[in-house]
C-alpha cells in the first residue's frame, strides 16, 4: 500500500489519554500535555472504564504487573490502528517503535513516549482522511464490521474514513462494498500456469566475468566499484558455478569471508550470471530470517531480464509458513457464529490483501499482533491457527487454488533464477526427493527446483540443520497429530480435515482402495488421542494409557523416573535418559508399539500405489486440477509411509530387540518436555552422531555445485589447516574431489573499533552479583547492550533483579521467554530503540542483526560450552577419533571458540561501529578468543575497571 500525506488532523483533540509505561516509569498524554505518573495511576487508567491509548496491551500489562488483558471498549490499542491504515508495513510494537514507523522522532523516556503515542494515532487517523487513500470504500466496509464486533477503534475510523470520501468528492451516504470486507480471498489475484523450464544447462561462469556482474550491480544500488576482498570472493565463488566432470563429484568451495566483505553481492554475482546463462535455478540457503531477509533485499540488484518480467527473487519456505485462505476463511465463519475474534480476524484480512506474499513467519506479517489481547488460544488468528502445520492441505479441491499464497510462491520459484530458503527446507526437500525415488511410478512434480546449485551462507549452521533434519522423535504429540492427519478432528472443538474428507473422491469405488482407507482409518485408533497427554503423564483421574504407543511412551517414562538425573532438581523442570539398557516392560511395550505403526504404514502405501496407478493409467484424462489434487495427496502420503513411519518403527524394532549397543551410527535417547512448570510430553529420540551422513548423501553429493560461505569458518587452533573442522561439519570432507578453500579478511579494524574485556571478580553462580555486574556495565554503556545467557533460569533471576534498577535509569530491558513478543519482535525492538537493552539466549545471539549504536555492548554471563548430554558426548568421542588427538576436549573449545566469535560479530556491523565484549565468567579460558579477528586483545580486570572501560570507550 502506497504511502499517503496526511492533512492536518483535527482529531488528535478527540483523542483519549496516552499511557506510556517503559520499565520503571509510567506517563500520561492528554490534551492538556503529558506527566509522570505513578504505577498505581497507571495501573488505574488502564484498568478503565475511561478510554486510554496504548501500546501493546498485552506488554503493558505485564510491565504493570497485571493479567494479560481481554479486548475491552476502553482500551485503544494503536498498533491495531498502525495495522488497519498501514497493513503489511514494519514497525516494532512499542511506543518507540510505532514514532520511528511515522517518521517522528525517537521519543526517549516515558514522557516524549506518552506524547509521541498520542501524535501517532493522531497522524494515522489524518492518513485515513486524505482523498488519496486507497481503496476507502473497502476499508468502511471492514471498518463497520469490525465496529459492530466491538472494536474500540471503530467510530473514529469510521469518522475518518467519511472525511476522506467527502475530500474525495464521493458521496458518504453509504459508500461501502458489500459483504463484511472480511472475505479477503475473494479479493486477491490469482496465478496463472506457465510452461515448465526444462534442465538447467552447463555453460560455466568465469572469475572475471563474476567480478564485472558484481561491478555492474554495486553501480546499480549507487555504490562505489567493489572492494578488493568483495571483488576477489566473487571471483572465487564462481568456481562452485563451474561444470561438474564426474557424476557425484560437485564443485564444492568453503569461503570464510569477515564481516563487511560484502559476500552476498559476492555470490549473488556469479549465481546470477549461471542462471541467466544456463536457465536454472540457483539455491541460497541461509539459518535465520533475518539473513533470508537481507539477500532478499541485495538480489534486488540484480539486473532484470530484457523482455522479461519474471521474478528474479523469490523467497521460499515450507507450507507451513504461509497463510491458509481455507483456514481463516473458516475461523472467520466461526467467529461470526461467536467462537472467534472478529477484531484479530479482520486485521489479519487487512493484512493479508496487502502482503507481499503471505508469509506468516518471518515475513511481513505482524507477528505481535495475535498477542494483544488474552484469549482462548483456538480462537486467535495466530500462524498456528492459519497456516497448514499439519499437512491437510486439499489442494486443487479448495476453493482458494487459485489465488493460495504456497501454490504462488512455489510456481514462482520454479521459475526464478535465486530462491533463498532455509536450511531445513533444503535438506527435508531433498531427503524427500530421494525416498520419494523409490516410489515404482514415481511423478515429476515437485515443490522445488532440482538442487543442483546451492549456497548455504551461515554455513557454520549447517551441521545443526543437518541434525535436526536428520533426526527422527516418537513423541505423544507428534503420534496425536499423525492420528488427526488420517481421521480427522474427533471432537467438535477442533477444525480439520481427514484422509477421508481429503482422498475420498479421489478414490471413489475403486474396491482395494478404499479397503486400505477403511484400514488405515481403523489402525489409526490404536494411536494416541483426545486426553493422551494426561494418560502417558498418569495425572489425575486421567486413566491408564489406552493403544500400545501410549503404553510405550508410559512405559518410557517410567524408565526416565528410575535413571534420570533430573535437570534443576525436579523432574517438572525436563528429563533425559539412555534408551538402553532398556526394562522388560520396555521391550515389550516397544515390539507392540511398532507392530501398531506397522499396522498403519502398510495401508498408507496401497493408497500411495493407487494414487500413482491413477496417475499413469488416466494421464490423457486427468485435467491439471485432479493432477495437482493427486500429486499433493501423494506428497502427504509419501513423508509419513516412506519416511516418518518406518524411521518410527526402526526405533521401536532396534529397541525390542534387547540389544544393549545399539546401532553405533546412531544415539537414542528418552526425554521428557517441561512447559510451565510440569512435565508435557514424553518421547522417543534417535539423532545420528555424524548428522553429515545423510546431508553427504542427499543434498551435497547429488548437487554440481556447491558453495559453503561464513563469517566464521576456520580455527586457528587447527594449525595448518584452519577449515578442518568445517569440513567435517559441512559434508565436504566426504567428497570425492576436496573442496576449496578461501578466506578473505573483514575490512574493518577491530584493534580500534572494538574491546574484549574478561571481568575476574564475579562469581559464576551468584544471580545477585551477576546482575549487579550487567547493571552497571549496561549503565556505564548508556543502554545498547545484549546480554546472553546459556541457562533460561539464570536468566529469569537475572531479569528480576536488574529490570527496575535500569527503568528508573530510563533504560528499557526486553527478555526473551519472559516479554510477550517472539525473538523477531524483540530484536526489532532493540534495533529500533537505541538505548535499550536485551536479554535472551542462543536464538538471541545467531537472529541479531543490529547495525550502529543500538549494539555496543554484548555481554554472555558464562562460557557458552556445548550442553554434555548424551548426544554431545557420543559426538565428542567420535570426532576424537576422527581427529586422532585422543580426546574430546579440542572439540569442545572449537564449538565454544566459534559461538564465542559469532557473538562477536555482531558488534561490529560497520565502519563506524564501536563495540565492547565481555565475558563475566573469570575462568573463561585465552584459547577460546583464538576465533576473534586478528589485533583484537583480551583485558582480564576487575569489574570496577571494566565500567571505566566501557565507559570510556563507547563515550
Amino acid at each position: 500500500m502506497s504511502l499517503v500525506t496526511a492533512p492536518p488532523s483535527s482529531l488528535t483533540l478527540d483523542l483519549p489519554p496516552a499511557l506510556a509505561t517503559p520499565p520503571g516509569a509510567g506517563a500520561v498524554a492528554d490534551a492538556s500535555g503529558a506527566r509522570a505518573i505513578g504505577r498505581g495511576a497507571a495501573e488505574g487508567l488502564f484498568c478503565g472504564p475511561a478510554p486510554v491509548l496504548v501500546a501493546h496491551a498485552g506488554l503493558t500489562a505485564r510491565r504493570l504487573g497485571l493479567e494479560a488483558p481481554a479486548r475491552a471498549p476502553h482500551l485503544l490499542d494503536v498498533l491495531e490502528l498502525f495495522v488497519f491504515v498501514r497493513p503489511a508495513r514494519f514497525c516494532a510494537p512499542t511506543p518507540t517503535g510505532l514514532a520511528i514507523a511515522l517518521g517522528l522522532d525517537e521519543p526517549v523516556g516515558a514522557v516524549a513516549q506518552a506524547e509521541a503515542l498520542r501524535a501517532v494515532a493522531g497522524r494515522l487517523l489524518g492518513e485515513l482522511m486524505a482523498a488519496d487513500y486507497p481503496n476507502l470504500e473497502a476499508a468502511l466496509t471492514l471498518n463497520a464490521t469490525l465496529t459492530r464486533a466491538g472494536w474500540s477503534w471503530g467510530e473514529r475510523v469510521d469518522a475518518a474514513l467519511r472525511t476522506g470520501l467527502e475530500a474525495a468528492g464521493r458521496s458518504v451516504r453509504d459508500r461501502r462494498e458489500p459483504g463484511t470486507g472480511l472475505d479477503v480471498w475473494n479479493r486477491l489475484s490469482e496465478w496463472e500456469e506457465v510452461a515448465p523450464r526444462g534442465e538447467a544447462g552447463s555453460h560455466p561462469v568465469d572469475s572475471e566475468s563474476a567480478r564485472i556482474r558484481l561491478d555492474h550491480m554495486l553501480k546499480g544500488l549507487g555504490l562505489d566499484e567493489a572492494r578488493p576482498t568483495q571483488s576477489d570472493y566473487a571471483a572465487e565463488a564462481a568456481f562452485a558455478f563451474s561444470p561438474r566432470d564426474h557424476k557425484d563429484q560437485p564443485r564444492a568451495l568453503l569461503a570464510e569471508a569477515g564481516t563487511g566483505t560484502g559476500k552476498t553481492l559476492g555470490y549473488l554475482a556469479p549465481a546470477g550470471l549461471w542462471a541467466e546463462r544456463n536457465h536454472g535455478t540457483v539455491w541460497v540457503s541461509t539459518y535465520t530470517r533475518a539473513l533470508q531477509r537481507q539477500i532478499a533485499r541485495e538480489g534486488l540488484a540484480l539486473p532484470d531480464h530484457e523482455g522479461q518480467t519474471r521474478r528474479r527473487v523469490v523467497v521460499r519456505k515450507g507450507r507451513e509458513n504461509y497463510l491458509c485462505l481455507l483456514n481463516l476463511q473458516e475461523m472467520v465463519q466461526q467467529a461470526q457464529l461467536g467462537a472467534g475474534d472478529v477484531v484479530g480476524l479482520g486485521l489479519t484480512a487487512r493484512w493479508a490483501g496487502a502482503c507481499a506474499d503471505g508469509d506468516m513467519t518471518g515475513g511481513d506479517f505482524p507477528a505481535w499482533l495475535p498477542g494483544l489481547y488474552a484469549g482462548p488460544a483456538t480462537h486467535q488468528p495466530t500462524p498456528a491457527n492459519l497456516v497448514d502445520r499439519r499437512g491437510e492441505c486439499i489442494h486443487a479441491a479448495c476453493a482458494h487454488y487459485r489465488r493460495c499464497f504456497v501454490e504462488k510462491t512455489v510456481r514462482a520459484a520454479r521459475h526464478a533464477d535465486v530462491v533463498i530458503a532455509n536450511h531445513a527446507l533444503v535438506m527435508v526437500q531433498a531427503a524427500f526427493d530421494g525416498a520419494r525415488a523409490a516410489r515404482p511410478a514415481a511423478t515429476s512434480d515437485t515443490e522445488t527446483a532440482a538442487l543442483k546449485r546451492i549456497v548455504f551462507d551461515e554455513g557454520h549452521h549447517l551441521f545443526e540443520a543437518a541434525d535436526s533434519a536428520f533426526s527422527s522423535s516418537l513423541s505423544g504429540q507428534e503420534a496425536a497429530e499423525l492420528r488427526r492427519w488420517i481421521r480427522g478432528p474427533e471432537t467438535r472443538a477442533r477444525r480439520g480435515r481427514g484422509l477421508e474428507q481429503r482422498l475420498g473422491d479421489l478414490i471413489g469405488d475403486d474396491g482395494p482402495a478404499k479397503k486400505a482407507l477403511g484400514d488405515v482409518l481403523a489402525a489409526a485408533t490404536r494411536l494416541p488421542g483426545e486426553g493422551a497427554q494426561g494418560r502417558i503423564l498418569r495425572g489425575a483421574d486421567s486413566g491408564a494409557p489406552t493403544g500400545p504407543v501410549e503404553v510405550f511412551l508410559a512405559a518410557a517414562l517410567d524408565q526416565l523416573r528410575a535413571r534420570a538425573d533430573p535437570r534443576s532438581g525436579s523432574e517438572d523442570q525436563g528429563m533425559e535418559c539412555a534408551a538402553r539398557p532398556a526394562t522388560p516392560d520396555l521391550i515389550t511395550a516397544a515390539a507392540k508399539a511398532a507392530e501398531a505403526l506397522a499396522a498403519v504404514e502398510a495401508p498408507l502405501l496401497a493408497l500411495s500405489r493407487h494414487l500413482e496407478d491413477v496417475l499413469d493409467e488416466e494421464a490423457e484424462t486427468l485435467d491439471g486440477g485432479a493432477r495437482a489434487r493427486i500429486e499433493g495427496a501423494l506428497r502427504g502420503l509419501d513423508r509419513r509411509a516412506r519416511m516418518t513411519l518406518p524411521s518410527w518403527r526402526a526405533m521401536l524394532n532396534d529397541l525390542a530387540s534387547g540389544d544393549a549397543a545399539g546401532d553405533p551410527e546412531f544415539v537414542d535417547w528418552l526425554a521428557a518436555e517441561s512447559a510451565f512448570g510440569r512435565l508435557s510430553d514424553v518421547s522417543l529420540r534417535r539423532h545420528w552422531v555424524d548428522p553429515t551422513q545423510p546431508l553427504e548423501a542427499t543434498v551435497i553429493r547429488p548437487s554440481h555445485g556447491v558453495l559453503v560461505t561464513s563469517a566464521t569458518l576456520t580455527d586457528p587452533e587447527f594449525g595448518e589447516d584452519p577449515f578442518h573442522l568445517a569440513r567435517l561439519r559441512s559434508a565436504t570432507g566426504r567428497l570425492d574431489m576436496p573442496a576449496r578453500t578461501l578466506k578473505v579478511e573483514s575490512p574493518f579494524d577491530y584493534a580500534s573499533q572494538s574491546k574484549v574485556i574478561v571481568v575476574t571478580d564475579v562469581p559464576r553462580d551468584d544471580p545477585r552479583r551477576t546482575a549487579a555486574a550487567m547493571r552497571a556495565l549496561f549503565l556505564a554503556s548508556g543502554g545498547g547492550a545484549l546480554g546472553l545467557f546459556t541457562a533460561i533460569r539464570r536468566l529469569k533471576a537475572v531479569y528480576g533483579l536488574l529490570g527496575p534498577e535500569l527503568g528508573r535509569a530510563g533504560l528499557p530491558l526486553y527478555a526473551q521467554h519472559i516479554d510477550p513478543l517472539d525473538v523477531g519482535a524483540l530484536v526489532d525492538v532493540f534495533r529500533t530503540e537505541r538505548d535499550s537493552c536485551l536479554l535472551g539466549t542462543d536464538a538471541i545471539r545467531d537472529g541479531v542483526d543490529v547495525p550502529g549504536r543500538s549494539l555496543r555492548l554484548l555481554v554472555f554471563d558464562r562460557v557458552p560450552w556445548p550442553r554434555p548430554d548424551l548426544l554431545h558426548r557420543a559426538r565428542r568421542e567420535r570426532f576424537a577419533r576422527v581427529d586422532g588427538s585422543g580426546g574430546g576436549r579440542i572439540y569442545d573449545d572449537a564449538l565454544a571458540r566459534g559461538r564465542m566469535a559469532q557473538a562477536f560479530g555482531r558488534l561490529i556491523r560497520r565502519a563506524d561501529d564501536r563495540g565492547v565484549f565481555v565475558m563475566l565468567d573469570a575462568a573463561c579460558p585465552t584459547r577460546l578468543f583464538g576465533g576473534l579477528p586478528p589485533g583484537v586483545e583480551v583485558e582480564r580486570m576487575e569489574l570496577a575497571q571494566a565500567v571505566d572501560q566501557v565507559g570510556g570507550f563507547l563515550a
